[in-house]
């Protein structure tokens, strides 16, 4: 009488049980980890900060080319309507300003209010090696916002008037920066935009590197 024998079966791992070959894994490097994950948080905080801070000379790198006409601007009165607007106005410089430059910019720039309107001032680019004294235009068109709200450059401009002059400027004054278009800011959209990948991308990869192997 012949017997027949079964042959041995591979039994795998009990389930709920965990794979001995995985628990011989070396574990991953924590300190490591951690301090990827930091990095990533910090730069794509920062990423997403500048985006933010971009976000006006987005929109106005948006609007019309066309320069809206608000007259004569020793009498204009400033609407908040008008923020971050390309206008178009005329007007004589006062005295009482400043000259200042800006890092990896070979001009100089000089601030002065309207003569007779100290609630509007004007930024106006100098070609290097002008003088300030070279007579200003009676026409200026440029970009329009209020010091309270101005873009991300020309944030601190109303503190260095006032350490500057010891001018304290009306906390509701505007300051139009002459020759500034929209067209000239178009690059600011690539920018944010660029920003703006870079801090999804650190969100992804974190939500990646955080959660758990399966097993």
């Amino acid at each position: 009488m012949t017997r027949h024998t079964s042959s041995p079966e591979l039994v795998g791992p009990v389930d709920g049980a965990a794979d001995p070959e995985l628990l011989g894994l070396p574990r991953p490097p924590r300190f490591e980890r951690i301090a990827t994950v930091t990095l990533m948080i910090a730069t794509g905080v920062l990423a997403a900060i500048m985006m933010i801070g971009l976000f006006s000379d987005v929109r106005y790198a948006l609007t019309s080319s066309d320069p809206e006409d608000i007259g004569d601007l020793g009498r204009w009165t400033p609407d908040a309507s008008m923020t971050n607007r390309f206008v178009r106005g005329t007007g004589r410089l006062g005295t009482g300003g400043i000259r200042y430059d800006r890092p990896m910019e070979r001009d100089s720039f000089q601030l002065n209010p309207i003569a007779g309107n100290d609630k509007v001032w004007v930024e106006m680019r100098l070609p290097s090696g002008s003088e300030s004294s070279l007579p200003p235009p009676t026409v200026l068109v440029g970009r329009l916002m209020p010091f309270a709200k101005a873009a991300l450059r020309y944030g601190g401009l109303a503190r260095s008037v006032r350490e500057a002059t010891g001018v304290e400027l009306p906390a509701d004054a505007w300051v139009l920066v002459d020759g500034a278009t929209p067209n000239a800011s178009r690059w600011t959209v690539a920018l944010a935009a660029l920003f703006a990948v870079f801090a999804a991308y650190n969100l992804v990869t974190i939500a990646r590197v955080v959660r758990p192997a399966r097993t």
